[in-house]
């Protein structure tokens, strides 16, 4: 597992370098079958990860990668889920709230996960020991060789939390009618909210700290986009759970898509 740890680690760091090499150039954009924005950073990312993680002799599946049929990987025990650069809308409109995700799925859980933002710098690794986020994460490289070293100069998951009332975060480019009455209901049960957008997977980060409450989700989303962040949040305490609060959510489906979804901090969730 450490070993696991300290590939994917480095693969995170390397994709972020590449994307931030696009990131201030003038770059084209590519349009998907499924609408969804493609650039040559999502490109690039995603080779060095695939490249990265062929040593370790699991399967990757990944956002921009070659579909797998579903007869093929049904059976898999342990795999890489990977989104190369999550976030593309955001990578487009230059806001920085973009990341690099790469999850470690096993039996249909995620079990490790890595999260990187780039431009500000801070990585958000779990496995099941726990979870840590560390600060100007790419300015020594040695450290991603170690993940105990990795560890100790990180800080663990959740933060004490100093924020006062109850706070949601929403999506920055996805806030539909299901969501708006979520927030609603919550807005009836707690006399003070704080409603933050962010994009990515930083949604999901702030849960895993302990910085925002819960994260609602009900419009449509690959398990690629969430399972990174799942991954923290349940190594820092927290769940994510089907929008009926109970079911947890699975890895490897048919489709890969999520049921709509709610994450819930660790103090929240106990």
């Amino acid at each position: 597992m450490k070993q696991l740890l300290e590939k994917a680690l480095r693969a995170a760091i390397e994709a972020g370098k590449a994307i931030l090499d696009v990131y201030g150039t003038e770059f084209d954009i590519v349009t998907k079958e499924d609408n969804s924005p493609l650039t040559i950073a999502d490109t690039k990312a995603n080779e060095i990860i695939s490249k990265m993680l062929s040593s370790t002799n699991l399967p990757v599946v990944s956002e921009e990668g070659k579909s797998i049929p579903f007869h093929k990987r049904e059976a898999w025990q342990r795999f890489w889920l990977i989104d190369p650069l999550d976030g593309t809308k955001e990578f487009i409109n230059k806001n920085d709230e973009f990341t690099v995700n790469i999850a470690l799925i096993d039996q249909g859980k995620p079990l490790m996960g890595i999260v990187y933002a780039p431009v500000i710098d801070i990585l958000y690794f779990s496995d099941p020991t726990g979870a840590w986020k560390k600060e100007r994460a790419s300015q020594d490289t040695n450290m991603l060789a170690d993940s105990d070293m990795l560890k100790s100069s990180s800080v663990r998951l959740p933060l004490v939390s100093n924020h006062t009332g109850y706070t949601i975060v929403a999506s920055r480019s996805h806030l539909n009618e299901q969501t708006t009455a979520f927030i609603n209901q919550v807005k009836r049960e707690h006399s003070e909210i704080r409603i933050i957008s962010r994009g990515s997977s930083l949604k999901l980060c702030m849960i895993a700290e302990g910085s925002a409450d819960v994260y609602p989700r009900f419009g449509i989303t690959s398990e690629w986009d969430i399972a990174a962040g799942h991954a923290l949040i349940l190594a820092a305490g927290g769940k994510v759970v089907s929008a009926d609060g109970i079911t947890e959510l699975k890895y490897n489906t048919a489709g890969m898509e999520n049921p709509p979804f709610i994450a819930y901090a660790p103090s929240v969730s106990r």
